[in-house]
């Protein structure tokens, strides 16, 4: 059985991959923006330009941006998720052509990107990560992750427009989800979406007749941006990356029982965290 065990392992090492799993399993990118760099033109295998598609063998060598990946290319194994509390004018994206770009204002010495989006005017929490996979979880919408977010509008926060954004509204071909909202000042309130459409928060606000003059995400998932300063980073404790993995259904048998203590401490000094 030992013998079948390693003769299996062994065909399974040198079997070819599929280079947008291959770039997520290095901690690149997730597989989506794997594909999007094939069509950027930005990834070669063995000096030729990939393919949407291509697989690669062992032995090949896969270059990002001329940059080798794997061994050489000095790619960490480590999972690493970092919390950042970004300020405006930062751009939540990759690409170098950017001048503004996240990964190179938080200049953090290993490769990791955003996941999601946090607008350009907007600031807060946005996490990183090399985890492809664990980014994907958390970004796609039938999984309905929460994010929460402080708003402040040019008018009064009327009982009427907080009925009408709980409810959903009208914008980009859709109706959003039901969402939680509470008002916390004259024009301020504070609001939980399980959806991330394109600049939702702004264009509800429009739909409505108000504009948001300032707008700030606290919250993703069990991640609270909390007291870290603005522009700066944190590394995730293993506790919140354990209930993380959990709320995306990612949870590491192995580590359970190592973390169900850590992860119990975290959920009692957070749990009174929420303003809802």
């Amino acid at each position: 059985m030992r013998e079948e065990r390693n003769e299996k392992n062994k065909e399974t090492a040198s079997a070819p991959v599929r280079l947008n799993k291959y770039l997520s399993d290095a901690g690149v990118c997730s597989r989506r923006q794997a594909d999007r760099f094939v069509e950027e033109g930005r990834i070669t295998i063995d000096g030729r330009a990939a393919e949407l598609g291509q697989k690669v063998l062992p032995g090949q060598q896969v270059c990002v941006d001329g940059r080798p990946v794997g061994d050489e290319g000095g790619v960490s194994r480590r999972r690493i998720v970092l919390a950042v509390n970004k300020p405006k004018g930062i751009v939540c994206t990759t690409s170098r052509k950017e001048k503004d770009n996240i990964v190179d204002f938080i200049s953090y010495p290993e490769r990791v990107y955003p996941v999601g989006r946090l607008d350009k005017d907007s600031e807060g929490l946005i996490l990183m990560t090399n985890d492809g996979e664990l980014m994907d979880e958390i970004l796609r919408a039938r999984n309905g992750h929460e994010k929460e977010y402080e708003v402040q509008v040019n008018r009064p926060v009327s009982e009427r427009f907080l009925k009408e954004m709980a409810g959903g509204v009208p914008i980009l071909d859709t109706v959003t989800r039901p969402c939680r909202i509470r008002k916390t000042g004259t024009f301020s309130f504070r609001i939980i979406l399980t959806q991330g459409l394109n600049r939702q928060i702004r264009r509800m606000c429009e739909a409505l007749g108000y504009r948001v003059r300032a707008l700030k995400r606290i919250r993703v998932m069990n991640i609270h941006l909390g007291d870290l300063p603005e522009g700066e980073y944190r590394e995730l404790t293993e506790a919140e990356i354990f209930e993380l993995m959990r709320l995306t259904g990612r949870t590491d048998p192995v580590r359970r029982n190592r973390m169900t203590k850590g992860r119990s401490s975290w959920k009692n000094n957070n749990e009174s965290k929420s303003s809802f």
